[in-house]
Order: structure tokens, then C-alpha cells, then sequence
């Protein structure tokens, strides 16, 4: 098979650790042909979309890979394209899943499903699952904020297309910085964002609960703080501990699971806190290469696995 993966450039990645290198290894161990290619190099040319693209070569040592020649190709000549890109969900991420809709439509088999990565925001979807989520709430409201904070004594704000913990504040009552906070991340009120009721399990961590093809895997990886963090994120400095499900996880990762795969939604990220659902992750979740250095749990063959049977009956 031939898939292609739409990443950050190679060189920002590590390759020791990164979820989408990993998928790519596990493609060229199985003989498929991997190729890559950058978030500019799609395009499209009057009515068809086109995409430049490299095939992509492992290589040992710290210069682990190398790329062939480019070529021009229609998406729908490769088995899968696989959006990886990072966020910000910016401008030009929203064009590239516009982009991505009309090569779906001219019969590309996309991963995951641009609509649904654009109808996904990965903060705002849990109000979709309110059954799972803690008390949360959604504005650029200073007063509104305020009366939340009022309420709950100890809240977290967090812009609604961030990631790796950037930008999340924590905030109590007696907090010197209350009106600085505020005016900071909602740009003096002209920046929605999502503001959730503090969760004291994060100190037990923040669990990545990763999801293929609706299922989820079977251990989690909880991304514990530092000392006098509030944030497990990895790239915040937490700690990863892979754990096995809890009921409660299963419960939340199988319902969830269950429409994220209606909406095409492939591969997919949950954070859970204590027994509540935080954010879902749909456009390149991380973990997989913890998970499998600490468990007999191997994330990017159960990829593979999956994707495989996917795209024989696409």
C-alpha cells in the first residue's frame, strides 16, 4: 500500500518519540511505501487537488532519515493521506482541511475526516458528551468568568486551540492576578475561551486515552505533573506512566469511540481527569511510543492493524 502523511517538517521532529514516525516505521516494516509531505504542499489547481510529495527513508542514527524525489500526485493515488499536522487549529490549518474535503469528494481516503477535524474542536466537543465532562464553561466574558470562578473557588482557563499546556492558567478567589489573567487570555474580551472547573485528580495525572477506529486501547498514558505544575502535558515537563483503563475510562473511550468512528474520525485522543472527559484530540494525538516502551501494548501495530483492513475496504 501507499500512504502518505502531511507533517511538521521532519527535522522539528523526535524521532524517538514521536507517534507519527513511529506509524511510518511500522509502514515500512510490513513493505508499504511511506511518503511525506508538508501542510504547503497541497494545493489545488482549478478544480483538482494535487499534492506534492517525497518518499520518505529511515535511516539509523541522528540523521534517521532521508527523502526521495519529489512528485506531483492526485490524493486519491495513495491508499491513505494521513493528516498529522500539529496544531494551532489556525487560518491555514482551516483551509487544509477544506483543501482535504474536496480531494475526499474526488475520492481520496482521508484520515482523519476533514469535516469532522474542522467539526471537532478538541476543547468544545466534550459538550457533545456532557454526561462525561466536569462543569465547564464557554465565553470571553470577564463577569461571566468572574461568577464561575465565584462558584467553583478554584477554575482552569485554557484558549480553545492551544496545545501541549500553552496558555492554561489556574485560578482561585484569592489570586492577585485575577483581572491580568483574564484580560491576558481573552484579549480584554475579544478571545472566546473555555474556562473548566479545577480537577484535584490531576495530580494523579492526566490521562491520554488513545482511540483507533472507535476502539480504545487498552492502557492510557497518565501525564502526571511536576511538582507545583497544574499541567501533566509532556511538553509542560510531565511525567507519562502508562496505566490500564480504569472502568470508568472504558466506559467514557467505548461511548465516545462509538461516534467518533461514525464521524470519521480515526485515530483520536481523549483526556481524561480523575472520571472526567477534558478535551478530544482529533488532529495528531501523541502517546504511542510511551505506551509501548512500558506495556506489552504495541499503539502504532494496532494502527497499522486497523488502518490495513480500513483502507482493503474503502
Amino acid at each position: 500500500m501507499r500512504f502518505v502523511f502531511i507533517l511538521d517538517p521532519l527535522e522539528t521532529l523526535k524521532s524517538y518519540k514521536d507517534s507519527s514516525v513511529a506509524i511510518m516505521m511500522e509502514a515500512l516494516r510490513r513493505g508499504h511505501q511511506v511518503f511525506v509531505s508538508m501542510q504547503g504542499d497541497l494545493f489545488l489547481r482549478h478544480e483538482k487537488v494535487c499534492l506534492l510529495a517525497r518518499p520518505f527513508i529511515a535511516k539509523d542514527g541522528p540523521n534517521w532519515f532521508d527523502l526521495g524525489q519529489e512528485t506531483e500526485s492526485y490524493p486519491n493515488e495513495f491508499d491513505a493521506v494521513l493528516m498529522r499536522k500539529d496544531p494551532p487549529f489556525d487560518n491555514e490549518y482551516l483551509y487544509s482541511t477544506y483543501l482535504l474535503e474536496i480531494a475526499s469528494k474526488q475520492g481520496a481516503n482521508i484520515i482523519n475526516d476533514p469535516e469532522s477535524v474542522r467539526g471537532w474542536n478538541e476543547k468544545l466537543s466534550i459538550a457533545r458528551f456532557p454526561q462525561f465532562a466536569p462543569e465547564f464553561l464557554v465565553t470571553r466574558s470577564s463577569r461571566i468568568i468572574r461568577q464561575f470562578l465565584a462558584e467553583y473557588s478554584d477554575i482552569v482557563l485554557k484558549p480553545l486551540d492551544g496545545m501541549g499546556g500553552t496558555s492554561i492558567f489556574r485560578l482561585t478567589p484569592n489570586d492577585p492576578n485575577i483581572n491580568v489573567i483574564i484580560e491576558t487570555i481573552t484579549k480584554y474580551e475579544q478571545i472566546t475561551i473555555m474556562v473548566q472547573r479545577y480537577l484535584p485528580e490531576i495530580k494523579e495525572g492526566d490521562k491520554r486515552i488513545i482511540v483507533i477506529d472507535g476502539e480504545p486501547l487498552p492502557y492510557s498514558l497518565a501525564r502526571i505533573p511536576m511538582q507545583g505544575e497544574t499541567r501533566g502535558n509532556l511538553a509542560a515537563g510531565g511525567k507519562g506512566v502508562a496505566q490500564p483503563l480504569t472502568s470508568r475510562d472504558y466506559e467514557i473511550a467505548s461511548t465516545v469511540g462509538n461516534t467518533l468512528k461514525k464521524e470519521g474520525l480515526f485515530l483520536v485522543g481523549l483526556d481524561v481527569i480523575g472520571n472526567n472527559l477534558t478535551e478530544i484530540n482529533v488532529t495528531s494525538p501523541t502517546g504511542m511510543v510511551e505506551i509501548a516502551n512500558q506495556t506489552d501494548c504495541k499503539p502504532a501495530i494496532a494502527f497499522m492493524n486497523a488502518l490495513e483492513n480500513q483502507c482493503a475496504s474503502f
